[in-house]
């Protein structure tokens, strides 16, 4: 039986009780209630998020395995590689935070997903995260090329725990090198683990991989235990552990 939860003060029922693998909704954990920022941290401190599409009332998810990316883990392809550092290199090109969040979450929900019709990102939900971005949990990264947004990602963060819900991309590779900001950012300021939710392709390319649920639970505890990140500015030098600084050349306008 999936729990209705019929107000704000209904509790989101044990992880334990999500449909398991197997079943027609694995994972599922519960149905109903709104979508505000205290359900939704309630719900992410928790391990549970929303997804679901129009239409639907507000499901809320606990998979198991989790598809998580431990950023010491994180795979640079040596193409990436090259791209990230000429990008870094490149006056006019940038990577920015919380600059332009509503664009960001916007251009998420528009862009096209392989194998979806629609959109999970509906315009409730677009609107309890930017209610939730202005309390300081939800945030954007994003890579600017002269001037102008080209790609980016964004998600939660709570404690030293990020929670990464979705990206774009207008240029080739503009979302990875935003993945990759997020990367070295996590490894500046003690975040271990970047939470991907399911498990896709793209991500286990990039060294995302599968931990039961019990597993994402335990880390998810002691990071969240951990003091909330206060400073969220982008510093150049956060790169450097990921990608060394290298000669100079000629710079490149094509990120791709």
């Amino acid at each position: 039986m999936i729990r209705w939860l019929h107000s704000e003060q209904d509790a989101l029922p044990d992880t334990r009780l999500a449909l398991p693998t197997g079943s027609d909704a694995p994972g599922l954990l519960a149905a109903g209630g709104e979508l505000t920022p205290d359900r939704l941290t309630e719900a992410y401190a928790k391990g549970v998020f929303p997804w679901y599409s129009e239409g639907q009332p507000v499901l809320w998810w606990s998979p198991d395995p989790r598809m998580v990316l431990m950023v010491d883990e994180f795979k640079l392809a040596r193409s990436l590689r090259k791209t990230v550092a000429r990008f870094i290199r490149t006056p006019g090109c940038e990577v920015r935070i919380d600059s332009a969040f509503d664009r960001v979450i916007t251009a998420c929900a528009a862009t096209p997903r392989e194998g979806q019709d629609g959109t999970w990102i509906v315009a409730e939900m677009i609107d309890a995260y930017r209610q939730w971005h202005r309390r300081g949990f939800v945030h954007s990264f994003e890579t600017w090329i002269d001037g102008e947004l080209a790609g980016g990602l964004y998600g939660v963060s709570l404690g030293r725990m990020f929670f990464g819900e979705s990206m774009f991309s207008h240029r080739t590779d503009a979302s990875k090198i935003a993945l990759a900001a997020l990367v070295c950012f996590c490894r500046d300021k003690g975040v271990p683990m970047v939470d991907c939710q399911q498990r896709t392709g793209h991500l286990s390319s990039l060294g995302g991989r599968e931990i039961p649920r019990q597993e994402f639970e335990r880390r998810l505890t002691l990071s969240l235990g951990e003091p909330r990140i206060r400073d969220w500015t982008y510093h150049l030098s956060t790169w450097r552990r990921l990608v060394p600084p290298e000669p100079h050349h000629a710079a490149a306008k094509d990120v791709g």
